[in-house]
């Protein structure tokens, strides 16, 4: 479930060709003096599709000395498990002064596939260093990538957006590196009451998709943030290929 959010908004296996328009000038904002990160704070979703309660994720922000630390699990249960079973695991670390990724680490058991990969950022050197093993034949790969500025990543970008002040009618645009790196344009397009497990609450809306690469025009993310300060990610909605999954907050663990 993780990797379905992600791969909307990455492409971890093509290159991505020349810059849209608007890309150029797509970067990542430090976030404001004093922002108060939602750490220790874990949101847990429910995952539905086609009305099927299909797994649950849970998401959370913690401080790991200087740095920020965040972790993600998905777990598919009932049907979904029978037929696609995942069992995911997540964790990136970011430089909060920025908001810049610093590595990746991810366990992926997503049906028959079971890998792990490890991404690092070298920003002094502009490169992106992926290590990958394939735990179900053993076989590994290392590829390195350019890296042309800070970026952050499929799951810490969400927090990122989180950070924004999210005026309606806003666009932003950010760079986001799974390996390869894609430009994802944001943008605030409404305001809106929804109903979660959590709650009622008043939400903005945030639609997200590449504008460039192998997967421009081929999907969204829709987010939902709470209409105040804290901007909690309410609601998340990814439109895929094989169908819809929606991500609905049920509690947040402190």
């Amino acid at each position: 479930m993780l990797g379905c959010l992600g791969v909307l908004l990455v492409s971890a296996q093509q290159p991505p060709p020349t810059a849209s328009i608007g890309a150029a000038h797509a970067q990542i904002a430090p976030p404001p003096p004093n922002y108060p990160f939602p750490d220790g704070r874990g949101y847990v979703y429910v995952a539905e599709w086609h009305l099927i309660t299909a797994g649950t994720g849970i998401v959370k922000m913690e401080t790991a000395g200087s740095e920020r630390k965040v972790t993600a699990t998905a777990e598919s249960q009932g049907v979904v498990n029978v037929i696609f079973p995942v069992h995911d695991r997540f964790e990136s670390r970011f430089d909060p002064r920025s908001f810049c990724s610093l590595s990746i680490f991810k366990h992926s058991e997503e049906g028959s596939h079971k890998r792990e990969t490890s991404i690092h950022f070298d920003y002094a050197r502009k490169k992106s260093t992926l290590d990958e093993k394939n735990l179900k034949t053993g076989e590994t790969k290392q590829v390195e990538n350019d890296l042309t500025g800070c970026a952050t990543d499929v799951i810490t970008g969400f927090y990122y957006l989180q950070s924004l002040p999210l005026q309606l009618g806003s666009t932003y645009e950010f760079p986001i590196s799974d390996g390869k790196t894609t430009i994802v344009r944001a943008t605030v397009e409404k305001r809106e009451q929804v109903r979660v497990p959590a709650g009622t609450f008043q939400a903005v809306q945030v639609t997200a998709e590449a504008i460039n690469g192998p997967l421009q025009s081929k999907g969204k993310v829709w987010v939902w943030y709470s209409y105040d300060a804290t901007h909690i990610p309410i609601q998340m909605r990814a439109k895929l290929g094989w169908g819809t999954l929606l991500f609905r907050l049920q509690r947040i663990e402190k």
